[in-house]
């Protein structure tokens, strides 16, 4: 399977998320080319804000493979990872983490900051952006436009 096909599958995911009245976001953690785990954002869902679709595909894969650790491990996600999930994503030792859309608002693998980028850091993971971006912001800004017509609609209605 392609990067694409990873991240389409990692689509699926967020229209999941969606469903559910979640920001929409998806991920999928691969090793040796066959996917371990794969998730949605659930913050809401689980009254935790650590709930992130990142969060929770390391999180199941580490628990598939009994290990805190997943080198060789790729993690493909629809939205640049914000600063926790990145952290997390070092602290795994993934191999490569492959996202789709880029996030200038809390991005930390260039959007706002680049956490990748610190040589300092004793774990280097390779960072690949942009695969099949226009089909995941397309759904988020879909999303947030949605939200706010409600919004304006729950306050016209007051």
């Amino acid at each position: 399977m392609t990067d694409a096909d990873f991240m389409r599958l990692a689509l699926d995911q967020a229209q999941l998320a969606e469903a559910m009245g979640e920001v929409p976001v998806g991920a999928v953690l691969v090793k040796d080319g066959q996917v371990i785990a794969s998730s949605h954002n659930a913050p809401i869902a689980l009254s935790d804000p650590s709930a992130h679709a990142e969060m929770r595909a390391l999180r199941a894969a580490a628990q598939s493979l009994a290990n805190y650790r997943l080198p060789g491990c790729e993690l493909f996600v629809t939205l640049e990872p914000c600063a926790m999930c990145a952290g997390a994503m070092l602290h795994a030792r993934l191999k490569r983490v492959v996202f789709a859309a880029p996030d200038p608002k809390t991005g930390a693998a260039g959007g706002v900051f680049d956490l990748f980028a610190y040589p300092q850091l004793n774990h280097q993971t390779d960072i690949l952006g942009g695969v099949l971006a226009d089909e995941a912001s397309q759904q988020l800004k879909a999303f947030f436009a949605q939200r706010r017509a409600l919004a304006k609609a729950r306050k016209q209605a007051d």
